[in-house]
């Protein structure tokens, strides 16, 4: 989705049995470009190229997502912000495919009640941006 217009810039349209991570690989990352993208997309083989590529992504990290604390931020927490964390992957898969650290912000949407732990590689923004950026990737939903 293109913030400033919000039409979607990338669309892939695939027979149902194709799990949609595979769609990062016809994916070609723009540098400086922002993916936004839910759980099913986590792969960190997939990421790392994107990283490489200098496109930044936030992903919903799924439940156990092995990830090892190096670090953390100071957040706000009265706006729903759990916490900003520099982690590193802990599975011997997850570490080789993506070796350098990663950031995960949690935050608590008391509107929807549910916590999401999202990881990116944008290590400059706002906490609370990077759950900004999350939450408007519920109008490509919108769109369709």
């Amino acid at each position: 989705m293109d913030l400033k217009g919000s039409i979607p810039s990338f669309i892939a349209i695939t027979e149902g049995r194709v799990h949609e991570v595979n769609i990062l690989d016809e994916l070609i990352p723009e540098a400086g470009a922002i993916y936004i993208m839910d759980r099913g997309y986590l792969d960190f083989e997939r990421l790392y190229t994107m990283h490489l590529c200098s496109s930044f992504f936030v992903v919903r990290a799924k439940a156990n997502t092995g990830l090892r604390r190096l670090y953390s931020m100071p957040v706000d927490k009265s706006s729903g912000l759990k916490c900003d964390q520099i982690v590193v992957p802990t599975g011997f898969y997850a570490r080789k495919n993506y070796p350098d650290k990663l950031r995960i912000v949690k935050f608590f949407d008391a509107e929807k009640e549910q916590q999401l732990n999202l990881l990116t590689n944008q290590m400059t923004l706002p906490s609370f941006t990077i759950t900004e950026l999350y939450r408007y990737r519920w109008q490509v939903e919108l769109f369709f």
